[in-house]
């Protein structure tokens, strides 16, 4: 009990909670005590969003790991599912300055993991305040709470919207940064605060741009779950099911091999694994970078129809209809940066297992959030 009295003494930063936690720690037998000590001294992660299809993915490995992080999640649940937090969880927007203080300061956060925007791109042109409020401004106010609780580690869920149409392929960091629509200049606009941010008062990020996520966590117990529902896989999936009477496809006379959009369809475990990957990156003394996630493999969209037929063993029914305003023929990813820098190489490197986990998922869905 004395080498953990010790121990807690050489803390620097204890938050207020910590003190009060420990009058409980004190009063265990000596084992139970050093147990508690472990998971005491363990870094807290704070993950906005972690109630969501990528936060929850990313929280869940965090967890998993051994000697890994504590992790209290912050999410107003306005797209996200109370059944798929884990660890810690404080209900609020990241626009909520003085709870995103008080949550900072009380678990005493050395990082934060940023998923809390809203990610429809249609809706983003409709509606752009509701985009430039939740997706710039209320990052903003994040930002500015870590700062004012010294808290100087960061990870943004940025996307490949932010290159618009590409002028070459692959799409490269370095390329250009010119987005068509109002939901990827929100992402744009906050790798610019994140730049200004790491200039002028010693922030250090790293952005990772995603292409397209797609599956789910193979134990089957989270996985993509939007409402509405806009992405290729979970809709062609849901047509093979009945639950929808048919998939729309958007524009068959594009210059591409059969006429159809290509894209980077990236495993949400892969995506996960980038950020602990960078997590450990900006831990070890690492500067600011931004690195896209992609397998470098672009699939049409008949090619992503005709694997979920071989997944499913159904037919998956389909509505041509004309293209839609902005969709480029092709975007796919030039991942070398990250492979280079931080180790990362996506396991789920081909389109089959992981429309499989997708549909496995979409299997059991109903049942799960329904519990």
């Amino acid at each position: 009990m004395r080498r953990f009295e010790r121990r807690f003494k050489l803390q620097e930063r204890v938050a207020p909670s910590a003190l009060e936690r420990l009058q409980f720690v004190v009063s265990l037998p000596e084992s139970a005590c050093l147990r508690e000590e472990t998971h005491f001294l363990m870094p807290t992660l704070l993950v906005t969003g972690g109630a969501g299809y990528i936060g929850s993915h990313c929280v869940k490995q965090l967890l998993a790991q051994r000697d890994g992080w504590s992790v209290v999640t912050l999410d107003n649940l306005s797209t996200g599912f109370r059944r798929f937090i884990r660890g810690e969880f404080v209900e609020g927007s990241t626009a909520d300055r003085a709870l995103v203080l008080e949550t900072l300061r009380r678990y005493d956060v050395k990082a934060v993991m940023h998923f809390a925007a809203f990610a429809y791109v249609g809706e983003s042109v409709s509606d752009p305040e509701k985009y430039y409020d939740n997706n710039v401004c209320a990052a903003l106010t994040l930002l500015s709470a870590m700062r004012e609780a010294q808290v100087n580690e960061f990870i943004f869920s940025s996307s490949c919207a932010t290159y618009g149409l590409p002028q070459r392929l692959p799409l490269t960091e370095d390329h250009p940064l010119a987005p068509v629509n109002p939901y990827g200049f929100t992402k744009r606009v906050v790798e610019e605060i994140l730049s200004d941010f790491s200039r002028a008062y010693g922030l250090r990020y790293v952005s990772l741009r995603y292409f397209n996520a797609a599956g789910a966590d193979p134990e089957g117990d989270i996985g993509e779950a939007h409402d509405p529902e806009t992405h290729l896989i979970p809709l062609a999936l849901q047509a093979a099911a009945g639950q929808r009477p048919a998939l729309q496809v958007f524009g068959s006379d594009y210059p591409t091999p059969d006429g159809t959009c290509i894209r980077d369809y990236v495993h949400v475990n892969d995506i996960s694994r980038a950020h602990l990957l960078a997590l450990a990156y900006l831990q070890g003394g690492g500067a600011s970078q931004v690195f896209n996630i992609g397998t470098e493999h672009g699939y049409s969209v008949r090619e992503v129809i005709d694997c979920c037929q071989t997944v499913t063993g159904r037919r998956v029914p389909v509505v041509e209809g004309p293209r839609r305003e902005g969709d480029p023929p092709m975007l796919v990813a030039n991942a070398e940066k990250i492979r280079r820098e931080l180790g990362w190489k996506p396991e789920y490197d081909s389109l089959k297992p992981t429309i499989e986990t997708a549909w496995a998922w979409e299997q059991r869905k109903a049942a799960v959030l329904a519990t």
